[in-house]
């Protein structure tokens, strides 16, 4: 079974970090929260580890770890070059929910890289990763703590969900502040390029670098080739039942997620909807109709995430309603699109469309 420590997320007791820390020299695997979700961390340089994270996850070879680090002045013997225009992105954002990619150094394991010649890098702000980090005095690789493809765990019962029995601690200090992945930069190209969105927006990148340029093209959906960041799978962070988004004025697409809801709870099936707090009155109607068992259907399950007018408290909720929806056992989940595309909303709708199986035009686009 699994070793769960509960630490104070503030001030985590420093016997519970060395513990964590010894379990991560010997090459176990660790869980513990970052600023954005629980990472799994291995001794980055302990090919033996790596391997048993990848199979641990089921996660593919082909889709590169992010090294943590305790500090900025831990990045030189990992990387082949430190250029300055790293070096100012980092002093900005680190410790943070920034990765930045860079040239590796010969010493990090290819199992760690995919193959590639580069490295993704991040120094993380969360206390207990800190001390974790700052005890181990190694570089760590930390991918999400969860099976491959399964939403990102932003509580360690999360984590258990998924690893129970296939990892070896899991230290809990409470929910993640941010909720989704870090923003990945990759710094070996002129300009640099943002190569998946995250916490920290392009626009707040550009307040100390306006070179940055956004993503230029769709994520690959090869499951083959190696992947020049994490999450860039067309289909990842999916809850289990299909997850179909539709895109339109609010109003019709109420109405059509209405229709779509009621039509599937009278062939029996069990129906999630997925909704900001502005969805107040379709889900008043439906959920009328619902209790009333339209049909003779099992009554449908709302999960509602926030205002659409906050993208933070969106983000830290997203993957838990995913989760709580998978233990509703929906057969199908129905959802508004977000709005909006700008700053942290960009990352949010990143991760909404990579776990949808589709996504449907209601009428004419209107954002």
């Amino acid at each position: 079974m699994t070793t769960v420590v509960n630490v104070d997320p503030a001030k985590p007791n420093q016997a519970d970090i060395t513990r964590a820390a010894d379990c991560l020299r010997r090459g176990g695997l660790v869980a513990f929260p970052t600023d954005t979700v629980y990472g799994l961390g291995v001794h980055a340089m302990d090919r033996a580890a790596v391997l048993r994270l990848f199979h641990s996850k089921g996660r593919p070879a082909n889709d590169p770890l992010i090294v943590h680090l305790a500090s900025f002045g831990e990045v030189p013997p990992l990387v082949a070059q430190f250029p300055d225009s790293a070096k100012r992105l980092a002093s900005a954002f680190w410790p943070g929910p920034l990765t930045l990619v860079l040239h590796r150094s010969p010493s990090v394991p290819s199992e760690v890289t995919a193959g590639l010649e580069t490295v993704a890098i991040r120094v993380p702000a969360h206390p207990v990763a800190h001390a974790l980090l700052s005890a181990v005095s190694l570089p760590i690789a930390a991918p999400s703590a969860n099976m491959f493809s399964r939403p990102s765990p932003t509580l360690a019962t999360h984590v258990l969900d998924d690893l129970d029995g296939r990892i070896d601690m899991v230290l809990d200090g409470g929910p993640t502040p941010v909720g989704i992945e870090s923003t990945v930069v990759d710094m070996t190209t002129d300009p640099p390029v943002v190569l998946r969105p995250g916490a920290i927006s392009l626009k707040t990148l550009r307040t100390v670098m306006p070179a940055v340029q956004p993503r230029i093209a769709p994520a690959p959906a090869s499951n083959h080739k190696p992947m020049p960041s994490p999450g860039l799978l067309s289909k990842h962070y999916a809850p289990k039942a299909p997850l179909s988004i539709y895109r339109g004025k609010p109003t019709a697409v109420r109405a059509l997620l209405k229709d779509k809801a009621l039509s599937a709870m009278a062939r029996g099936q069990r129906v999630g909807i997925l909704a900001s707090s502005e969805d107040a009155l379709l889900l008043s109607d439906l959920r009328a109709v619902s209790n009333q068992s339209s049909g003779g259907g099992p009554p449908a399950v709302f999960i509602t995430l926030a205002s659409e007018t906050d993208a933070a408290a969106t983000a830290a909720r997203l993957y838990a309603a995913f989760r709580e929806l998978d233990t509703a056992r929906v057969d199908i989940i129905l959802a508004r699109d977000i709005s909006h595309d700008h700053g942290l909303w960009e990352a949010i709708r990143d991760r909404l469309h990579r776990a949808a199986a589709s996504v449907i035009l209601v009428g004419p686009e209107t954002r």
